[in-house]
């Protein structure tokens, strides 16, 4: 595992001419820095955003930035699940190499919210959304011979609990529990959808990473997408020793959609006590390794969604 961190450049990528990758979430923090990383690549790199207005500037940040990228947007509200059949469609693609399903909502302040679905906001965007979204993928995905599902998780997400009895938090809301209940559930749908690929004998494999710990003001200005403002560098240098920028943080989501020695059903995260540095690969434990945990929520979930992603695989 050591030789694999530190013979991966993270700044000298490899080319990946010709692919077609989608990250959801790419118009700012980490899934900004992604996307700009992997049109570097020569990758075509489609920002899938809620807000047109952002994925604009995102697209211009990146394109100031990578001379001749190719990266291009389209609209993509996770929390509206009809929405998704239109949103799939404006890919125009035959194929698909990659998605990483980076966009998430992190509410920090009650009172609960709901989507117009009416599952609460944070689960419907982190979790439901992305599962959804991956199940109408999959036809381009499966076409793709070695396509991957990069799910970025969170380290918060190690020490929560799941209760199939109360996905949505209606009984004991709190911001920040349920936010870790909403990417525990993620995780495991990403591991879940591996062993249910493999098991039909597909190519395509669903990778699982984390950030670990990224601040805004560890993280280089990209204008008008993110600027660094005067106060908040007075944080970097404490904060610097224990923590990282956005742009590093996004390095997991990279590796796992580029690298050939990445593998189905792993997580990888940052090296250095998981929360900075280079990305590694992390035993998959606990909680994430629940496998009959995984596959009673994605049973939960298809029920919720009204969805199964590659029910012929099941």
């Amino acid at each position: 595992m050591t030789s694999a961190a530190t013979s991966w450049d993270v700044r000298r990528l490899p080319r990946a001419d010709g692919k077609n990758v989608l990250v959801t979430g790419g118009n700012a923090g980490i899934g900004y820095f992604v996307a700009e990383q992997l049109a570097g690549t020569g990758a075509t790199v489609v920002l899938g955003c809620r807000d047109t207005a952002k994925a604009r500037a995102a697209h211009d940040a990146i394109r100031a930035r990578v001379p001749g990228a190719r990266v291009r947007h389209i609209r993509l509200d996770l929390a509206e699940l009809s929405s998704l059949d239109a949103s799939v469609d404006a890919l125009g693609l035959h194929t698909l190499d990659a998605v990483v399903c980076n966009a998430g909502v992190l509410l920090d302040q009650p009172p609960r919210r709901q989507s117009a679905d009416g599952h609460e906001l944070m689960f419907a965007t982190n979790h439901l959304g992305h599962y959804a979204l991956v199940s109408r993928l999959l036809p381009l995905l499966t076409a793709t011979p070695a396509s991957r599902v990069v799910t970025t998780g969170s380290f918060t997400a190690k020490s929560a609990d799941l209760d199939l009895d109360d996905l949505q938090s209606t009984r004991d809301y709190r911001p920040k529990r349920t936010y870790a209940r909403s990417k525990l559930a993620q995780m495991l749908f990403g591991f879940e959808l591996d062993r249910r690929l493999r098991a039909a004998g597909s190519t395509t494999r669903s990778v699982v990473t984390h950030p670990g710990g990224a601040l805004d003001c560890l993280t280089p200005a990209r204008p008008p997408v993110h600027r660094r403002h005067a106060g908040r560098r007075l944080c970097a240098l404490p904060a610097g020793l224990l923590l990282q920028g956005k742009q590093a943080a996004a390095w997991p989501a990279v590796r796992a959609v580029l690298d050939p020695s990445v593998r189905g059903g792993q997580l990888w995260g940052p090296r250095m006590f998981g929360i900075r540095g280079l990305p590694t690969l992390e035993p998959v434990r606990g909680r994430l390794a629940d496998t009959e945990l995984a596959a009673r929520l994605w049973t939960a979930t298809a029920a919720l969604t009204g969805l199964d992603p590659s029910p012929d695989l099941s």
